[in-house]
Order: structure tokens, then sequence, then C-alpha cells
């Protein structure tokens, strides 16, 4: 029995020692044919990356020098307004239009071969022909010779500046080739990666960070390929514009350089990278080590599996619940705020929802909104004590937080207590023990939405994941809020004007009695002789006209309570102003549209019983100046000079 039993135990173990024993086996074979495969896909790998490296270096330098076009020809628009491309005005705007884009300084060519700079150590006149450039049109120079003595080189990025049908002047931006890598976002291979831009024509070099002088490339001699590779058919990539890649031997360090180039659409340019083996092949060095580490503790982690598996399956259990409470916590919060854009109840409820979950005293949400101001929306279990002295500070605490995270050193990060204090020192925040705030960010970086919560039994540790899990719920509400605003807007607005429309105006109405504590006033504009003006130089010289009178009505009392009414009339409100200032204010939106050859007629009617103003009494208070105004018009056209009748 006892041999049996032994033999048995025997058998027992057998099995597993021989699952095991093979196992390994079969792990460390396993474990070399990966290393080797992981070295063929590095190669791969690294080839691809050299693909997708160049082709976003590529783009953005082709991007820079559109974007330097545009500049160069909003520039050449200018200039093509002066009479005297010349003058110390010219100089000036150079000026102060130099360092755009990839461009360090802006010069004028003028015909007779002269150069306008707004730098005294400028092109010398003579250097360039006018000729030569304008024939060429809009282009950017292959590399040239810098002569102002600094021994580098340059390129001159041409646009013509047009008077008359006719190319007067031929404005440039200067490139300097040395500071163009600082001036490119690309960074290849964490700035490891040698940056090249060849001219395919000559084989110059109009970019090299590996070698110290910007040389030419075909001087520098056949080099040392890798098997597979050929020299000549580098050459000939080059030359014909295609895309590729080789790898050879560095002269200057002697490893292998991984070299792929492209052809870019300026002019005959070329692009190309090199990266040496050693970056290339890191990622497979660190994995080799990693295996050889996992080969030499196997046997460890054998033993401690089943130890590990027991204790795992408890916790993995236990997190797949509170997974599935996240999730379906995270689909309500998400189905509340889906249109909570046009039902703002919504985000009470999705507030409460998320209050519940994570047993906090107050959850808040801000919209920081300009067009809207700052909205509050602030969610209290209903067993909260002292909530009256929570209320108050954390509306203290919430007014100052989109300051908190404008700060370009917080803006990432979320917002505790102690940094809060830290920041506002000032600020009372008993009884207010612990805060957890998250801003919620547009796509340019911008905090339009920050979501807090206050008081958390925890101190805000455990629950600051379940927050940011609805970031992005409250993010995808501040942009529907943001659509909904802006086609609510577009229905409000006057697109020649920029002005609220009638309808707007209809419905800003009601609200203007509770708007006033001392005074308020009606300004009722209407434009004198648009119809005249129409009939003899066309509707363009009348919507100048119209935009004209529109902004100076905002110049003068602001676009919040400024209406354009009617095809000519036009109507704001002063709000709290007193009456000699709303006189002062009509009297310079008049002198300032004469200026222009515009009149106007206008009506002010002011009053500061503002304490029984109703519907009616604004009704009445607008019909007087409605009144003002036909009277100044009826004097306006009983001046002969303005007789509408009148032979023009």
């Amino acid at each position: 029995m006892f041999r049996k039993g032994n033999t048995a135990n025997r058998l027992r173990w057998q099995k597993p020692l021989t699952v095991t024993v093979l196992l390994v086996l079969l792990i460390v074979g396993f474990s070399f044919f990966v290393t080797s495969w992981i070295n063929r896909r590095e190669e791969e790998n690294a080839f691809q990356r050299l693909y997708e490296e160049t082709g976003s270096l590529a783009r953005e330098i082709e991007s820079k020098a559109r974007d330097d076009r545009r500049q160069l020809e909003t520039i050449a628009s200018i200039l093509s307004e002066y009479e005297d491309l010349s003058s110390p005005q010219v100089k000036a705007l150079l000026h102060s239009c130099s360092s755009i884009g990839m461009m360090t300084d802006l010069e004028l060519l003028l015909p007779d071969n002269t150069v306008v700079s707004p730098n005294p150590q400028g092109t010398p006149d003579g250097t360039l022909s006018f000729e030569k450039e304008a024939a060429l049109g809009a282009h950017i120079t292959d590399r040239e010779p810098d002569i102002s003595g600094n021994d580098s080189y340059i390129l001159r990025h041409y646009v013509p500046v047009i008077q008359n049908g006719e190319t007067t002047a031929m404005l440039y931006g200067v490139i300097n080739l040395d500071g163009l890598p600082d001036e490119l976002m690309s960074n290849p291979y964490g700035g490891e990666a040698a940056v090249y831009i060849i001219d395919g024509n000559t084989g110059d070099f109009l970019v090299d960070t590996w070698h110290e002088q910007p040389g030419n490339i075909w001087d520098l001699g056949e080099r040392p390929m890798a098997a597979g590779y050929d020299h000549n058919l580098l050459k000939q990539g080059l030359i014909d514009g295609k895309t590729g890649y080789v790898v050879f031997v560095s002269q200057t360090t002697g490893e292998y350089l991984y070299f792929y180039y492209k052809p870019l659409t300026i002019n005959s340019w070329r692009i190309a990278l090199s990266v040496p083996e050693d970056l290339v092949f890191a990622d497979a060095n660190i994995i080799r080590n990693i295996l050889n580490i996992f080969l030499a503790l196997e046997a460890v982690c054998f033993l401690l599996y089943f130890f590990w598996m027991l204790r795992y399956v408890c916790h993995e259990t236990n997190e797949k619940q509170r997974q599935l409470d996240t999730i379906n916590y995270i689909y309500d919060v998400e189905q509340l705020l889906f249109n909570a854009h046009e039902q703002r109840q919504n985000i009470d409820q999705a507030l409460e929802k998320i209050a519940r979950i994570t047993s906090a005293q107050a959850i808040i949400f801000l919209i920081t909104d300009p067009t809207e101001n700052l909205f509050s929306f602030i969610q209290k279990p209903k067993n909260e004590e002292k909530g009256r002295g929570v209320s108050a500070r954390i509306g203290e605490i919430s007014s100052c937080l989109p300051a908190y995270f404008q700060k370009g050193d917080n803006l990432n990060s979320l917002c505790d207590l102690s940094s809060f204090r830290a920041a506002f020192p000032d600020i009372q925040t008993d009884p207010v023990k612990n805060m957890t705030a998250i801003p919620i960010q547009d796509s340019d970086g911008s905090v339009f939405g920050i979501l807090a919560a206050f008081n958390l039994p925890d101190g805000g540790q455990a629950h600051t994941t379940l927050l940011k899990s609805v970031a992005f719920s409250f993010n995808m509400l501040c942009h529907n809020m943001r659509s909904y605003n802006a086609i609510r807007e577009k229905g409000e607005k006057d697109v020649l004007s920029g002005l609220y429309n009638r309808n707007r105006y209809e419905q800003d109405l009601k609200k203007y009695p509770a708007l006033c504590r001392n005074s308020l006033a009606c300004i009722y504009v209407d434009v004198n002789g648009l119809h005249e003006l129409n009939n003899e130089e066309g509707h363009d010289a009348g919507d100048r006209m119209l935009k004209a009178v529109a902004g100076q009505l905002v110049e003068q009392f602001g676009n919040q309570h400024s209406y354009r009414i009617g095809g000519d009339e036009f109507l704001a409100f002063a709000i709290d102003m007193t009456e000699d200032n709303v006189l002062g204010r009509t009297t310079r939106m008049e002198e300032a549209l004469k200026e222009q050859n515009f009149h106007i007629s206008a009506g002010i009617q002011w009053t500061a019983e503002t304490a029984s103003l109703n519907t009616d009494s604004l009704e009445r208070l607008i019909k007087a100046a409605e009144q003002r105004m036909y009277l100044a018009k009826k004097a306006y056209y009983e001046n002969k000079a303005h007789d509408r009748r009148k032979e023009r």
C-alpha cells in the first residue's frame, strides 16, 4: 500500500513536472525565435518610422512654405496701396512684419535693382536682378550665399507686388538656412536623427544637421553600402526625385546609418533623414535583455504563479464588479448629458448621480463660455449639514477656479485644496475640507469647463478616476452647447452689420426694465441717403455705409445692446448712462460718420424713471426716440444741400 501510494504520488508529480520542464524548454526555444523575429520586425519598423518621420517633416516644411507665401502675398497687397515703395512708411511696415514663419527679414527689390530694407545691413543695391526675379513670379530660390559676410547660406522667398496690373516690385523674405531646423516643430527621433534638405539638381545641402558645414552630397564621395544597397541607385533616386532608402557606413562614427529620402514639392528639393543603427535596434536590445531576465526568473515565477493566481482571481472578481458599476455610471451620465444643451435640467440630474456615487457633499460644473459668462450647477446631497455655509464657500472657490486653471503650469493638472490655497491665500476655504477639480479642455488646450467635487469622504483620492471618466461626456456637452449657441446666434445676428437682428431685439425687449438701475436711454438711428447711394454707386457702397454706421454704434454703445431693426434703421440702448454722456456719444458717432461722408438722423429719449419702467413704458420710450429721429430726418432733408430731389 505504501509503495502504491508513493508511486501514485510520484506519478502525480511527474506529469506536472514534465509539463513544466517541457513548457520551460518551449518558452526558451520560443524566446530565441521571438528575438530573431523582433530583429527583423524592428528593421521593418525602422524603415516605416523613417517613412513616417520624413513624411511628417516634409509636410511641415511644405506647409510652412505655403503659409509664408500667403503672408507675403498679404503684405504685397498692402504694399500695392503705397505710391512710394521706398518711403519710410514702407520700411516701417517691412520691419513690423519681419520674423514671420521661416523668414527672418523682409526686403523689397525695385525695378532699378535697388533694395528697400529696414535693416541697415540689408542686401546691397545692385546685388539682385529685378528683371530675373520678376520673370519667375512667386518662387523660392535655391541655396545662395549670405552676402552679409557671415559665411552662411540663405533662401529668398519672392512674391510680386502688383500695381495697376504691373509688377512694380518683388517682395521677398530671407530664410536663414542655419536657423531653419530650429523653426521646425518636428523633432524626428527625439532630435537624434540627422535632417537633410538636398537640391536634387546640384546635390547641394540646404540643411545638414550631421556635418558642421553644409556642402554637396556628391562631394562627400561614395559611401560603403550594406549588402543589397547601391550608391548609384541612391544618387539616381535623389536626382530623379524618387522615394527610397539605403543603409551605409558612416565615415564619422563607423556604424551603419539608415538613410531615407523623398522629394519635396518645392523646386527640386529632397528631404532625407539618417538614423544610427543603435537607435534603430534600441527597442530590440531592450526586449532581448528583458527576455534574458525573464528566462532567469522563470523558475521562480512558476512557483509563485499558483499562489498569485488565487489572489488574482479574488481581486479580479471585485475589480470586474467595480468596473461594471463604473461603466453603468458613465453610461447613465453620458445619456443624461447627450441632449443637456437643450434640457438643462439633465445637468442637475447628472451631477446628482455623480454626487451619489462619489458620496461628495457637493458637485459643481462651471462653463466658462464668454458668450454666456459663467454658469454654475451645484448638486448637494439631501443630508448635507450647514448647507448654506458650504454653498456660499463653494461659490467663492468656484469663481476662482477658471483663473487657477488658466495659469500655464496648472492647465493639465488637478486642483486640490492645498494648491488652491497656495494660489489664492486670501480666499477662506472652511468648512470645505477637500476638493478635486478637473479642467475640461477644448482642442486648442483652452479651458471651457471645470468639474469639481467637494468634501469627498476619502479625501478625493479614490474617486478622482471616476470624475475623470465622465470628463469626456462633459467635454461633449460643452461642444454641443457651443454648437447649439452658434446655430441660435446665426438666427439672431444680422449678417451684414454683425449686430443683433430684429428677432433678437423683440426677444430682448422684456429684459431691459430689469437691467437698468439709474437710467435708460434709447438711441434710434436712421441712415440718410441710403437709397440714393444704392442707385448711384451700387449696393456695395450702400453696404459699406451700413457697416460704417453699425461700427460706430458699437464703438459708442457696445454690441450687447445694439440692433439693426430694419433695412436702414438701427437702435441701441444705453443702460445707467447719464443723458449728457449719451448725447456726447451720439454726437461723436455723427461726426465720425460725416468724416466718411455718411449721414444719419438720430433720435434720443432718456429717462431716469427706471423704478416704474415696464413693457408699455419701454415701448413709449422707443416711440419717443423714433419720433425725435423723424424730426431730425425732416430737418436734414429741409436743408437744400441734402434735398433728395436735387440733381446729382
